[in-house]
């Protein structure tokens, strides 16, 4: 990678991309949205978790001052090709097989709100802001919406879209951005909690888990057919190998292969 992210897994199958433009805040520009969407790829490939932070004393700004003139001067339809890559990009992180964490180590706005919403779970320093400053700019947080919005809920998202408010920890908590809030000194250790407990799960099981979500959460047709779909994903997964090596490891009271080999 170069110099905008950095992207390191560790032996245990533990990914962490790094946003590296501190000094603008980790903003959004077209190079770094083609590196976040090249990096996803790779990760969906490779990693059992995925950890998610910025550079420096910032999440995430959102978009880039020098990107956003850009965009000003560019075509309505410049524009909307932009926001597609944008989108690309979110949708990726949001379907991503392995869980991922948002390790937050700073303020974030905009955009670096949509990156917290695309992930599973999601550590914030205690003095983190949060916002969805958009309007303030004649603008609206369109791209990221569809991922903030089922995050934090439509009485939320009507309140902190329309005022563009800023938001501190315990709010972001409160309406579900964030899982937890923790000291600067305990920000690593809660990741590494969490990360181990991500890591006791199967990993073909938490894909399974992730997409039974998405499912459950658009589904608007007969019920029934929902129940057959859920039926038909539970049925495979105990024929599975996985589901059978974890079923016998919990008869046979011993560690499934999968942590066995994490903790190597």
């Amino acid at each position: 990678m170069t110099e905008l992210l950095t992207l390191t897994t560790n032996d245990r199958g533990v990914a962490t991309l790094t946003l590296n433009r501190p000094e603008v805040h980790n903003a959004f520009n077209a190079e770094l949205i083609a590196q976040l969407t090249d990096a996803f790829d790779r990760v969906a490939d490779e990693a059992r978790v995925l950890v998610l932070t910025g550079e420096g004393h910032s999440f995430s700004a959102g978009a880039d001052l020098n990107w956003m003139r850009a965009m000003a001067e560019a075509t309505e339809s410049e524009n909307r090709k932009d926001a597609e890559r944008l989108a690309a990009m979110l949708r990726k992180l949001d379907q991503l097989p392995c869980p991922t964490i948002a390790r937050i180590n700073g303020h974030a706005f905009g955009g670096g709100v949509g990156l917290i919403a695309c992930c599973d779970l999601a550590v914030a320093m205690e003095t983190a802001k949060f916002g969805l400053t958009e309007v303030r700019l004649g603008l609206a947080p369109a791209t990221i919406a569809p991922f903030v919005v089922p995050k934090i809920g439509i009485k939320h998202a009507r309140r902190f879209m329309l005022t563009g408010e800023r938001m501190d920890v315990d709010t972001a908590i409160r309406i579900g951005l964030v899982t937890a809030a923790v000291p600067a000194a305990h920000l690593d250790g809660h990741v590494h909690d969490l990360v181990d407990l991500l890591l006791a799960g199967g990993p073909h099981a938490q894909a399974h888990v992730k997409q039974l979500i998405r499912t459950i959460a658009i589904h608007a047709g007969d019920p029934t057919e929902l129940d057959r779909r859920t039926s038909e994903m539970i049925a495979a997964l105990r024929v599975s190998r996985e589901g059978q090596e974890g079923l016998n490891a919990f008869l046979e009271k011993r560690k499934p292969a999968w942590i066995e080999k994490g903790d190597k």
